[in-house]
């Protein structure tokens, strides 16, 4: 992939600060419905089939339904950046874009290193990126649809 620029460590930061603001926004409402307020000064010691679903399950969906039908969170659309596969430049598959939300867990694990790696990684690239064949983009590099090799 020539004449791309590679989203750095801090506009991806931005993207996912702007992703969580608009998931507490939808979430925490819900949460308050279900459990009271008293669930912000107090959440629930076990895992509730709520608390499971709209603090994993739905964030998870959301994202990765982004990703496939969108090639980016709203985070990144505001700030014009894109997910696209390493190799060809063109759209990922649901399967590298499933496996990158689980490389998220691997890349945190370690005291966040595999985040911290997009600011040292000369494609920007984060373990989650490298274990699923992804680059995250600026918008104006050539898209699939619009002349990328294969």
């Amino acid at each position: 992939m020539d004449n791309v620029t590679y989203a750095g460590f801090w506009i991806r930061t931005g993207a996912a600060i702007i992703d969580s603001i608009l998931l507490i926004i939808v979430i925490g409402p819900l949460l308050t419905s279900i459990y009271g307020s008293g669930y912000w000064l107090n959440p629930p010691a076990t895992l509730s089939f709520w608390h499971f679903m709209l603090n994993y399950i739905l964030p998870a969906a959301a994202v990765i339904l982004f990703w496939i039908y969108r090639s980016a969170t709203p985070g990144k659309m505001m700030l014009k950046l894109r997910i696209v596969d390493a190799k060809t430049g063109g759209k990922p598959s649901t399967g590298q874009l499933i496996g990158r939300y689980l490389g998220y867990y691997v890349s945190m694990l370690p005291l966040m290193l595999g985040i911290i790696w997009v600011g040292l990684d000369k494609r920007k690239q984060g373990w989650h990126d490298k274990l699923a064949g992804t680059v995250v983009i600026r918008a104006g590099a050539p898209r699939d649809d619009e002349g990328a090799t294969n």
